[in-house]
């Protein structure tokens, strides 16, 4: 469940991962629901979620929403988008191109209403989508 409280006016809600209060956005709602789902649902300890950390991307400085580590190395990389923002190939392409620096085998983009996953296959380069 999401903390949530209005500090001055502003919706907040807390982030467990960053352990402080962030502004309540469309997007936030996202990435907050779906922490919780990797926690909650997927049982991946919090220690090993990182969010909203920046990273160097062709010489500008970029910052992801969410990536899961699996021994000390990233697995997966989320992009949160708000409801209202479709998946489209240009939102895939963004958390590919946060992954040409990570090398993460797992890549999903969501919106809270949907999701799509991918495998990568970094020898046999090969892109499979994962059901979801």
């Amino acid at each position: 469940m999401l903390k949530v409280n209005n500090y001055n006016g502003v919706e907040k809600v807390f982030d467990p991962i960053r352990k402080k209060w962030v502004p309540l956005t469309d997007e936030e709602k996202v990435r907050q629901f779906f922490i919780l789902y990797l926690i909650n649902e997927l049982k991946v300890p919090a220690s090993h979620i990182s969010v909203e950390r920046k990273i160097s991307l062709n010489g500008l400085t970029k910052r992801y929403d969410i990536v899961v580590y699996k021994a000390a190395k990233p697995w997966m990389v989320v992009e949160c988008k708000a409801p209202c923002i479709p998946l489209t190939q240009e939102v895939l392409e963004q958390a590919g191109r946060y992954n040409q620096t990570l090398h993460a085998e797992i890549i999903g983009v969501t919106n809270g209403a949907e999701q799509k996953f991918f495998k990568i296959d970094f020898e046999k380069e090969n892109i499979s989508m994962i059901p979801v």
